[in-house]
């Protein structure tokens, strides 16, 4: 039997991956959809590769070149309706859409009771009530790709493995493992005045330039805390992040009778995507294997909320709830792209989300539509902070 998969966001980091791992495994999938902005040759490139039937661009000049393109005998549209269309022509979607634009993929996904391999941590983050409500739909799953929370996942589903499914899995806290970024061991006075290569220079993942600034502030590590309690429903206090700068023990999971599970290989997301693909079995082929004879030493070490307060402030906003974490990520989104312009000192960021979060207004998250709202008024909040 042949899966179809959805390979939206398909020129980003997780879409040109993607097609990696279906190279590797072709056998069993096929790709019906892909997704992009205007990157019109490399959409070419992959339609005509995979024989994709329908291609969504963000808009109507790159759809109108990718037509010409192709041909007929390929479906091109644009626009957010046809991305979240695009959404439900597949058996599994691999939701790779930077920022909050990812979030009507999330929900036409779930909603049509489809698989979700999720790699948009903020569709879920900033609509965590409302995703909750699309999870129900019969057929409707989210596995992570993302390498903390496939972790986990892989964690907790051994537990289950062992007969445990249906009863009190004994969770006593998640453990997100954070590289550190590039600034690992700085103090706040030291980070005054980097630049945003400085920012860009991951040390151990290749990644686009948001996310990357967001691991270099920790924000992205603060947003995963917030989409961990949304996808286990952990509470907060059970929580928690530590400082592992050679970022081959992606996360783990500790019970209530001391034992700690954890997941471990080099850094390679094409495992995670593998796995999302095929679960609930395995892929055949092996990404991320660690030669251990030359795994010398893993070294763990506290996170430093001083130097990098952006990690207490998604402590904060998670807890507060509601759309308390769709504030919070635009006003970081807003923040990010200020300093990739800059705008916006790198310091800086995180001193207009702590103003931004003085500004939320307890909204409840009562709608998809209410989700949206709140977040174009706190990208206003956001952008009048700027320059302040």
């Amino acid at each position: 039997m042949t899966t179809s998969v959805a390979v939206l966001g398909s020129t980003g980091s997780i879409g040109t991956q993607t097609f990696d791992v279906l190279r590797s495994q072709p056998d069993g999938f096929s790709v019906s959809a892909i997704a992009a902005g205007t990157s019109v040759g490399p959409v070419v490139k992959q339609a005509q590769e995979f024989g994709v039937s329908t291609v969504v661009m963000a808009t109507a000049e790159a759809a109108g070149e990718v037509r010409d393109a192709l041909g007929s005998g390929v479906a091109v549209h644009h626009g957010p309706e046809a991305l979240a269309d695009a959404a439900r022509m597949a058996d599994t979607v691999i939701n790779g859409v930077v920022g909050f634009a990812g979030l009507p993929v999330t929900l036409a996904a779930l909603e049509a009771g489809k698989r979700l391999g999720l790699a948009n941590k903020e569709s879920l983050i900033a609509a965590g009530p409302v995703v909750q409500r699309a999870r129900q739909t019969p057929g409707a799953e989210i596995i992570p790709v993302d390498s903390e929370h496939c972790a986990l996942h892989q964690c907790l589903r051994s537990n289950e493995a062992l007969g445990t499914s249906g009863r009190p899995t004994r969770v006593a806290r998640l453990l997100l493992t954070a590289s550190g970024g590039p600034f690992r061991g700085k103090t706040r006075s030291e980070l005054a005045n980097v630049s945003v290569n400085d920012a860009l220079a991951h040390p151990t993942w290749s990644m686009g330039p948001k996310i990357t600034v967001d691991s270099s502030t920790l924000m992205n590590k603060g947003l995963e805390v917030i989409e961990a309690h949304e996808l286990y429903g952990t509470p907060y206090d059970q929580i928690e992040v530590v400082v592992h700068p050679q970022s081959v023990v992606h996360s783990m999971v500790e019970y209530t009778d001391g034992s700690t599970m954890a997941q471990l290989s080099m850094p390679d997301m094409r495992l995670c995507i593998s796995y999302a693909l095929t679960y609930p079995d395995r892929g055949s082929v092996a990404f991320g294997s660690i030669d251990w004879a030359s795994l010398s030493r893993l070294d763990f070490e506290p996170p430093d909320l001083e130097a990098f307060p952006c990690l207490r402030l998604a402590f904060e906003a998670g807890r507060e709830g509601q759309t308390a974490p769709a504030w919070l990520n635009a006003a970081n989104e807003v923040a990010v792209q200020a300093f990739l312009d800059g705008k916006l000192s790198w310091i800086g960021i995180s001193d207009l989300l702590d103003a931004a979060l003085q500004q939320f207004d307890g909204t409840t998250a009562d709608s998809a539509e209410v989700v949206y709202e709140v977040d174009k008024r706190a990208r206003e909040v956001a952008s009048g902070l700027i320059g302040r």
